[in-house]
């Protein structure tokens, strides 16, 4: 972004499923200055349950607005989940309602005729709307008249992006986010968006570096900064927003999990693997339009549905008495998601008897079991950095480091998806000159006696619930580190 001094305090706009948050981030002391958050409500209707773009959009505007009263701002950014599209008419109007993936899409069970083959996408046949491309068939099957209407395909970050700055563009971490849309090999368009008659949908692709253009004037004046010139950046998928400081600054090989409602594992430097789209392995694509090695459950919502919302920090006794009894949590507890997507999780036994600290335990240990299953499957190998909510649980930190032998380092600051996405509005020189490593702490090392034992149980369990199909057999827990990949 040259010509204007450099910006300091970043407004990041953090539009996650769960939750909508813009952040002030000070990229000189790289810590957060202000926060305001919302929830992501989802409407029923009309047409499907779809996102409530307005009331968001009103948040971020308001948000904006007190924080640069308070601290002063410089530049936007945007980070926002996948699986999210927006079709923008020539009016810069929604054509249709940006969709909320989890919908079931009820008839379009013809996409699978026109889908392209995994080799070439590298993305899995995944639940509901979760391949955007489904739910672009499904939208034009379904409401031709409104999709007709359609002008620009918005992915989720630069839907932001436009309607901030009026510019349309395209961008790879969203578009490489297990659409079907992306070849990530090739780095272009997957052979569907011809096939289905999508390319003038597509705007041009822009870096993630990029500044789009400057804030609206009209949205400058409603802020309180009339006359500024503030520069928005085209934005980023949220979990690659993550994995972006660490791009920069740590050495390879290691491995990100980037947690939330989704729990995502990306494998840096690994051990080359073949990925199996049975088991949701998939290549996701980073800021540099590279792909990544990745896989992901949905650990957030799992840990809310096992402990039903009620997080309680386990005693030493809470734990043995989890690891001495017979309940468990099976996957996947959220159907149709993660590694073992066809399975039929859940709880395995009563957990009726459990204290809300004892669920708290027996939660913590399957995320923990969950989170080593997935690493193993896409080749991981070096220390482990959780980033996110999973960092701040001291049983799963100290649970993965036991099961996969190599260091876990917890960023504890919670800030990796807004230094991520701010450091965009710097430029990609600025950003690589600039990168510190984030701070990051060494998980419990004090070893978790009956651990092995349980999730030598697991796994049978498991495999005995699955009736032992192939699909769903577990790797072995072994170490992953030194050049080695468990099986």
């Amino acid at each position: 972004m040259t010509g204007q001094r450099a910006p300091r305090n970043v407004a990041v706009i953090d539009v996650g499923k769960t939750n909508a948050k813009v952040v002030l981030y000070d990229l000189e002391t790289q810590e957060e200055r202000g926060v305001a958050a919302s929830a992501n409500t989802v409407r029923p209707g009309p047409l499907y349950p779809h996102m409530d773009t307005d009331a968001i959009f009103h948040f971020i505007i308001e948000a904006l607005g007190a924080l640069s009263r308070e601290h002063g701002l410089d530049a936007i950014s945007i980070s926002a989940h996948g699986a999210c599209a927006a079709l923008v008419d020539g009016d810069g109007m929604l054509a249709l309602p940006v969709l909320d993936y989890e919908h079931p899409l009820t008839g379009a069970d013809d996409y699978e005729a026109v889908r392209p083959a995994f080799a070439q996408t590298l993305s899995p046949a995944m639940e509901n709307g979760l391949n955007v491309g489904r739910q672009l068939f499904w939208q034009q099957q379904r409401f031709p008249e409104g999709f007709a209407r359609a002008r620009h395909l918005l992915f989720h970050p630069q839907y932001w992006a436009f309607r901030l700055t009026g510019v349309a563009a395209s961008e790879v971490t969203s578009l490489g986010c297990h659409t079907d849309l992306w070849a990530p090999r090739q780095g272009g368009v997957s052979t569907l968006v011809d096939a289905m008659g999508w390319r003038h949908l597509l705007p041009p692709i822009r870096s993630a570096f990029e500044s789009l253009g400057p804030l609206l004037p009209e949205l400058a004046a409603r802020i309180g900064l009339p006359g500024r010139t503030i520069p928005v950046a085209c934005g980023i998928h949220d979990s690659n927003a993550s994995l972006l400081p660490h791009l920069l600054a740590r050495a390879a090989p290691f491995t990100l999990l980037s947690t939330g409602t989704w729990v995502v594992a990306f494998a840096i430097g690994g051990q080359k693997v073949e990925l199996d789209p049975a088991r949701n392995t998939l290549a996701h694509v980073n800021a540099f339009g590279a792909p990544v090695p990745a896989v992901s459950f949905m650990g957030g919502r799992e840990f809310d549905r096992l402990t039903g919302g009620q997080s309680v920090a386990p005693s030493d006794a809470d734990l043995e008495a989890v690891l001495a009894g017979s309940v468990m949590a099976l996957p996947p507890v959220v159907p149709g998601t993660g590694p073992f997507a066809k399975a039929q999780g859940g709880w395995q036994g009563d957990p009726a008897g459990l204290s809300p600290a004892e669920r708290s335990a027996a939660a913590s240990l399957y995320l923990a079991l969950m989170a080593q299953t997935s690493i193993a499957l896409i080749g991981a190998a070096g220390p482990i950095v959780v980033e996110g909510p999973l960092s701040r649980n001291p049983l799963f930190l100290r649970a993965l480091a036991q099961l996969t032998g190599v260091a876990v380092l917890a960023d504890h600051d919670g800030t990796g998806t807004c230094a991520g996405a701010a450091c965009l509005v710097q430029g990609i020189e600025a950003a690589r000159a600039g990168a510190r490593l984030p701070a990051a702490i060494p998980a419990p090392a004090a070893p978790i006696p009956g651990l092995d034992a349980y999730a030598k149980a697991w796994r049978a369990e498991h495999a005995r619930v699955a009736e032992g199909a192939a699909a769903c057999v577990m790797p072995a827990s072994r170490p992953i580190g030194g050049g080695r990949h468990a099986e």
